[in-house]
């Protein structure tokens, strides 16, 4: 999958990811490789997902986040 993380200082990260994390407003939910299209609310939390094998961490106050064709769009205010 590729994620695109940006917030209005510009794009915080842009690469491949095995999976994702995310604290939607219902509650924390995860993304894997051909999840369904959706686009969900974000809450104050934390995204987590794997770069190079690695699990990485972005911290946010609010956002959105739009998935489509293993493509994962993340728009963000950071903490």
């Amino acid at each position: 999958m590729r994620i695109e993380i940006i917030s209005p200082n510009g794009i915080l990260y842009e690469g491949e990811t095995s999976k994702a994390s995310f604290p939607g407003l219902g509650g924390g939910f995860d993304v894997l490789p051909h999840h369904a299209p959706l686009v969900s609310a974000l809450t104050k939390g934390t995204i987590r997902f794997e770069k190079a094998g690695k699990m990485e961490e972005q911290p946010i106050e609010s956002g959105f986040v739009e998935v489509k064709d293993d493509e994962l769009s993340v728009c963000i205010e950071q903490l």
